[in-house]
């Protein structure tokens, strides 16, 4: 095991060995590939495959990443060798060829097979050769993926250059002697999308080819990642920024020569990017009248045609993936001067696809493939209309952007030669929100969605959007390694994934740590990603300020990154910066100035002087540091070798949130006292309430409205309240937290208050204190109401049922908190009525003290279904069900449910129970549609203040037992 840097896989266990199988190797001793010294020859036949020859050599200088020293390269067996590396595809390698006839070489599992490979250890192969490694492929990319299967063993991460994953220098490098079988994948085409790259753009024109906007130089270091990630697909960069793909035809070339298949997007029929080619091509086709053609199928059919078949004939030679129909130019809708209604614009679709059709007929071949629809947008409206897509073409279904499926294949749809993809995005640009600067899609949300589209028969193509490609490491390593084996990681395993993948990056000794880093990191951006932050979306008064217990969050997970960065090897601070530290850090920043900001904003509505003034220092000094800490990334990480590539605030694409508006009071020579309790922007008319269930700690702002120091004190009405602070003096402000002391205070229902006293002013703050005792705490059996609601957490549920064949599931690492449940399979059919004995069901037993009507909300992850329902049924003891439906088809818009699902990760649906009397009630669920998932539920009976994120967990027992308070962020200062 290495102490450091890239671990050497052990086969079997790690995600990218998924769909393969090891054996033991015995007694028989490792394979060297250098020992003392020396390294062992590989031999790759001429004949094979460009792709294969050229992956050998990346093998051969992997293993002097690792040994120090560089293996040759043969394409003829050598007359004596006490050992080599024989690399081979079946067919196109008489020599692999031959251990097979002479059954040397067991490929039962991989001849005929999509991508399959087997690595295993032959004695005396052949004559003069003592011992061989052999690396034999169903195909060409089945040899690539098992080279760089034995490249990763040994030690060298595919992130070893994106991402400076350091590899750990050995003097004996070696790989088990026991056969290592991969299995052809879950998917047959996996790949990406290089979308929104400006920053990849400036990068790529500073650092790798000044005369170019993206070219074959960095081309060829982003084929070589999607093979080391076993990937074999790409959509090009496609922006008016860029160079488009086929500019430079080493482009194509390049990546045939790597066995990368090349796609469009969906605005790029047949492989040619609007943007850059349908002006010059218009311009060299005018109209008889001498005006330009438009791109309208219905006013220029012909012009458009030939522009198509040009390209399918430039393209004709190489391994190519073939978009069919048609969109606007440059991410646009279609445009149809004379077709106006939707069954005239399908029609036109039809047209379109029949003459695509032809032209791939008569340029490329009868059979090419793969051929692929995309109904994205407006064309998922005509899709639905009725185009008429060829069996044989494959279906992209389309995500609604943010990671939430559209709809998927019905059950003649999954019967489809041409089969079923999705395009999926982990970075967007465009309504209602972008998401282009940090990976923040939970990959529990990724696993949750991926298993549902496989479950529905998706294997053929998936696409996944990755904006510029950097930052995105971590979400794209683990899409991958779901598409090669979707069955390889269960729904409490995704922080498994981080684990062994982190542990690989960095060492195993940080891996557990790190996942858990990553873990929380996601979740705070489920709850609201870092480039959806804006002024007042978090409540600063409520729930023990609401926005500044998640600050503390994250100032306690941003620790724990420092701890982790002081003790990661030296090699490893360029990486460690990349993946974990700087995402970290830079999404606590991005959230830090905006809850500075609003402290400041309401600061200035409450009338407090120097108060208000330090924290607009704050909130632009938080903006500083984020500059800084990006200013470093470009010109300090790695020597300064990602100069342009990380930045926030691109020019000609979405941004972060920027400097946020402050505002500053004007000095005045006064001082006076101000007072804010928790719930109350100014003043102290909502009582701070206790339970002594909940064990609450409540805050009181103690400021200054003026600039001139001023003497305070604070005293407890109650012997039994305790006061973080009793008083002093202050120019600016300060937080004192109020307790009770429950050993000490009577039980009943209690009122006292604190009272604050400065500059000849008097505040009485007044509280509110339940105290049940702790004989009733001890005894309560399930969640308690208290301070005016009930708040669950969906996964702590007291009991779940299982019916007709569907159950509920916990998803680890789901949600805004620690994990939601699911109903599944995905696959189930719908309950629409007598759900207590035909709908799958969770059970919560809860304690309600009042009694009335009362709203109880569910918090339920925004998935869709365009062509069905969300809807899941809430029901109090034996009490008739309500069936609540959610969103399920996806606008495309600003400022409706679906964009503040979208925005907010949850959608909120709301009902009413009714308690007819206090005690002990059963709250339950109950699916109505298979794969939606509930995160939390609230019940509000008559207290709970609005809020953008669920009431803190109510007492229960087992699940809280203790406070569910976390300490909030210390004002600088204070």
């Amino acid at each position: 095991m290495a102490a450091v840097g890239a671990a050497p896989l052990i086969p079997g266990l790690s995600p990218t060995t998924a769909h393969a199988a090891s054996t033991a190797s015995g007694s028989r001793p490792d394979f060297p590939l250098v020992d003392a010294g020396t390294a062992v020859d590989v031999y790759v036949d001429a004949a094979d495959d460009a792709a294969v020859i050229r992956a050998a050599g990346d093998l051969r200088a992997d293993v002097e990443r690792v040994g120090g020293v560089r293996p040759g390269l043969l394409h003829t067996l050598p007359d004596k060798a006490p050992g080599l590396v024989l690399v081979g595809t079946l067919g196109s390698s008489p020599v692999i060829d031959k251990l097979v006839a002479d059954g040397r070489l067991d490929v039962a599992h991989v001849r005929g097979r999509w991508e399959a490979s087997v690595t295993q250890v032959v004695e005396r192969p052949a004559p003069g050769v003592e011992r061989a490694l052999v690396i034999a492929g169903s195909d060409r990319r089945g040899t690539v993926y098992g080279v760089y299967d034995t490249s990763e063993r040994i030690g060298v991460s595919p992130w070893y250059w994106w991402a400076d994953v350091p590899v750990e220098r050995r003097d004996t490098v070696t790989v088990p002697a026991g056969r290592f079988l991969r299995r052809e994948p879950s998917v047959r085409y996996r790949g990406v999308f290089i979308n929104d790259e400006q920053n990849l753009t400036t990068w790529s024109h500073r650092t790798q080819e000044p005369d170019k906007n993206i070219g074959p130089e960095t081309y060829k270091r982003i084929f070589e990642l999607l093979l080391r990630l076993k990937a074999n697909y790409l959509w090009p960069a496609m922006h008016p920024y860029s160079d488009f793909f086929n500019k430079y035809r080493e482009n194509p070339e390049l990546a045939d020569e790597y066995g990368i298949v090349v796609g469009s997007s969906h605005p790029e029929a047949l492989l040619r990017n609007g943007v850059h080619e349908w002006e010059p091509w218009a311009a060299e086709h005018p109209n008889a009248d001498g005006s330009l053609p438009v791109y309208d199928y219905t006013v220029n059919p012909a012009v458009i045609s030939d522009y198509w078949r040009a390209r399918a004939r430039q393209n004709a030679a190489y391994e190519s993936s073939w978009t069919l129909g048609m969109r606007g130019l440059h991410d646009t809708a279609l445009e149809t001067k004379y077709a106006t209604t939707i069954p005239e614009k399908v029609v036109v679709m039809n047209d379109i696809i029949t003459d695509q059709r032809r032209i791939l007929t008569e340029e490329v071949g009868a059979s090419v493939e793969p051929q692929i629809f995309i109904p994205y947008k407006e064309v998922l409206e005509l899709y639905n209309a009725g185009v008429q897509v060829p069996d044989d073409v494959t279906l992209i279904w389309p995500d609604d952007n943010h990671g939430n499926m559209r709809q998927l294949p019905n059950d003649t749809e999954r019967a489809r030669s041409g089969g079923n993809g999705i395009y999926y995005h982990l970075s967007y640009w465009g309504r209602p929100k972008s998401y282009l600067w940090l990976d923040t899609t939970q990959l529990a949300k990724v696993w949750q969605e991926l298993r549902r589209v496989y479950e529905h028969g998706v294997d053929r193509m998936w696409i996944f959007n990755v904006g510029d490609l950097k930052s995105i490491e971590t979400g794209l390593s683990f899409s991958m390694d779901m598409a090669w084996d979707v069955d390889r990681w269960g729904p409490d395993e995704v922080e498994d994934f981080l684990s062994e993948w982190e542990g690989r990056q960095f060492g195993r000794r940080y891996g557990g740590e790190i996942a858990a880093i990553r873990t929380e990191y996601y979740r705070l951006a489920a709850e609201l990603r870092p480039e959806f932050i804006a002024p007042g979306i978090l409540s600063v008064i409520h729930h023990g300020d609401e926005a500044g217990r998640r600050m503390a969050a994250y100032d306690a997970l941003l620790g724990r990154v420092r701890a982790v960065a002081a003790e990661v090897p030296a090699e490893c601070a360029d990486a460690f910066y990349e993946l974990v530290e700087y995402p970290v850090h830079g999404a606590y920043l991005m959230n830090l100035k905006y809850y500075w900001a609003d402290r400041n904003a309401l600061a200035v509505r409450q009338g407090r002087g120097a108060g208000a003034n330090r924290f607009a220092d704050l909130a632009l000094a938080a903006h500083a540091d984020e500059q800084a800490l990006t200013l470093r990334y470009n010109t300090q990480v790695a020597g300064g070798k990602w100069d342009g590539y990380i930045n926030p605030y691109p020019s000609q694409i979405p941004k972060a949130p920027g400097r946020p508006t402050v505002t500053r009071v004007t000095r005045t020579e006064t001082s006076g006292l101000g007072v804010a309790a928790e719930g109350n922007e100014t003043g102290a008319a909502r009582p701070l309430s206790f339970s002594s269930y909940t064990r609450d700690r409540r805050f009181v702002d103690v400021f200054n409205t003026g600039f001139l120091a001023l003497d305070w004190t604070a005293e407890a009405g109650a012997s039994w309240v305790r006061l973080s602070a009793s008083g002093g003096s202050l120019t600016e402000q300060t937080r004192v937290w109020v307790e009770v002391d429950w050993e000490r205070a009577p039980e009943g229902t209690l009122d006292t208050s604190v009272l604050l006293t400065g500059g000849g002013r008097s505040v009485e703050v007044p509280m509110r204190v339940v105290n049940e005792g702790a004989r009733a705490r001890r005894r309560a059996r399930g969640f308690v109401e208290a301070n005016g609601y009930v708040s669950i957490d969906a996964a702590h549920f007291e009991q779940r049922v299982a019916r007709g064949g569907a159950r509920w599931r916990v998803v680890r690492g789901l949600g805004r908190r620690t994990g939601a449940v699911e109903a599944v399979p995905s696959t189930a059919s719908s309950v629409t009525g007598d759900f207590a004995s035909r709908a799958p069901e969770l059970r919560y037993r809860v304690r309600f003290s009042s009694t009335g009507s009362f709203p109880v909300t569910v918090f339920r992850l925004p998935s869709l279904d365009e062509r069905g329902y969300r809807r899941v049924a809430v029901a109090l003891d034996d009490q008739p069900a309500t069936v609540l439906t959610g969103q399920s088809v996806a606008t495309g818009n600003r400022g409706d449910a679906w964009a503040r699902n979208v925005e907010d990760g949850v959608e909120k649906l709301t009902t009413t129970v009714t308690v007819a009397e206090p005690g002990e009630h059963v709250l339950r669920i109950f699916m109505v549609d298979a794969a939606i998932a509930v995160d939390q539920i609230v019940v509000d009976t008559g207290a709970l203040p609005v809020s953008y994120l669920a009431a803190p967990e109510s007492y229960h027992p087992v699940f809280r037992p203790e406070p569910a308070y976390e300490p909030g962020l210390d004002v600088p200062g204070q």
